[in-house]
């Protein structure tokens, strides 16, 4: 009995410490205040996205979209997170476009860890996703910002200097319209009506 004990105790530790031990030696996850890097990027396939970032060619570097908040999440088609927050995320980039006070100085777009164009665009139509989402098939982008579970979520604000991180969490939104307060609040700006 002691010895199962033992072997159960062995195994409940193993299994803890798979799920913990990368959150723990993470390396360079850019953290609040931190300067985000500037990523480079595949062109966005479908012109509208090429539009809204204002990108004509690629690749490009993130500093190049040419707004004052960018929100960047760091998703992955097999993510049942991500799945469930799709709709969440959705709402999130519609509510940022009808707002005539905003919708110029925050965009939203999506890379995907270790996906494909594919697989992304498995992901637009399985979800009706209308911003931006962008292939990291390699996990290059993935391994640059730590090795992020996912989804996690950055939101930068764009300085002379470059990006600053003003929020970067792991995990779900849940509430579209707190997020929203919440990126309004970190970045300076007004949510208009």
């Amino acid at each position: 009995m002691k010895l199962l004990r033992i072997y159960a105790m062995l195994i409940f530790l193993l299994c803890l410490s798979s799920y913990l031990l990368p959150t723990l030696f993470a390396q360079n996850i850019p953290a609040e205040g931190d300067m985000f890097p500037d990523l480079k990027l595949p062109l966005p396939p479908k012109m509208q996205e090429r539009e809204y970032l204002k990108i004509d060619r690629g690749p490009f570097l993130l500093s190049q979209i040419d707004s004052k908040v960018l929100i960047v999440e760091i998703f992955s088609i097999y993510c049942p997170i991500c799945q469930k927050e799709a709709p969440i995320v959705n709402w999130l980039f519609r509510a940022i476009s009808a707002n005539p006070a905003i919708e110029s100085r925050v965009k939203v777009l999506a890379i995907g860890a270790g996906n494909s164009l594919y697989e992304i665009n498995a992901f637009r139509n399985l979800f009706k996703v209308k911003f931006p989402l962008i292939p990291d098939v390699d996990f290059t982008v993935h391994k640059i910002l730590g090795e992020v579970r996912t989804p996690y979520f950055f939101v930068l604000l764009n300085k002379p200097t470059g990006m600053k991180v003003v929020y970067s969490r792991e995990g779900g939104i849940e509430d579209a319209d707190v997020f929203l307060e919440l990126v309004c609040a970190r970045a300076g700006i007004g949510k208009g009506k």
